[in-house]
């Protein structure tokens, strides 16, 4: 899986020293699937302190999830669990560490969504409303890499590298399927894994990588007859 980290500059080697307690899952190294999400996490982190942010790639190998030396937690969506962890993480009271996991992946309580857990919790909003309203929230995703065992599962991805460009350009294909053709994203990854356009820009030999997306669209939306 490709991830994401979204912050003040480009992460050359990940540093859990520097890490900040008390968030999500607890003190780690944060990235994402969502490349959008870590554009606004640069974006913001960056205005902070007047520059532009990065967004950092690296290469996440999910076979931690699977293997018995790593200790992970998975949220697939909100849940009460999910609540509650995030709340023990997030309370400044708690003794650290709150949790032995390794990696744990979910959600995200951002701004909005901890402004309703803020309601909820002073008795403004009822627990069905709660999760209610956490369901009409946009999709939002998060790893966080709690140990430095952890990171052993990560590997950064030069911007440069081939297989970064090959990447990055499917991915800008597949979310652009999804807008212009208003295709849910499994539709719009299942028209670009299985057409020839693909084959071709996974082929390093074509060096079709090097043309610019744009051009490259209009290759798979021809094969396709979109």
């Amino acid at each position: 899986m490709i991830v994401f980290h979204g912050g003040l500059e480009e992460i050359v080697k990940i540093d859990l020293s520097k890490a900040i307690p008390h968030k999500d899952f607890g003190k780690g190294f944060y990235t994402t699937k969502i490349r959008e999400q870590a554009e606004v996490w640069a974006r913001r982190r960056g205005k902070r302190s007047g520059t532009q942010g990065f967004v950092s790639v690296f290469k996440f190998y999910e076979v931690a999830f699977e293997h018995p030396d790593y200790k992970t937690l998975r949220f697939p969506g909100y849940s009460k669990e999910w609540f509650d962890f995030v709340l023990s993480n997030r309370d400044k009271n708690t003794v650290l560490p709150v949790h032995d996991y390794d990696i744990v992946e979910g959600p995200v309580a951002d701004d909005d969504v901890y402004r309703r857990i803020d309601h909820y919790l002073d008795g403004k909003i009822s627990k069905e409303t709660f999760f209610a309203d956490l369901a009409q929230f946009p999709d939002s995703h998060q790893i966080c890499f709690c140990t430095v065992k952890s990171l052993s599962m990560i590997e950064r991805m030069d911007s440069r590298s081939t297989l970064y460009q090959i990447k990055n350009t499917g991915m800008t294909l597949v979310e652009n399927l999804a807008d212009d053709y208003k295709l849910a994203e499994p539709d719009s990854e299942d028209l670009y894994f299985t057409s020839d356009t693909y084959a071709k820009l996974a082929d390093e030999s074509t060096k079709l990588y090097e043309k610019p997306w744009e051009e490259i669209y209009e290759m798979l939306k021809k094969e396709k007859g979109l």
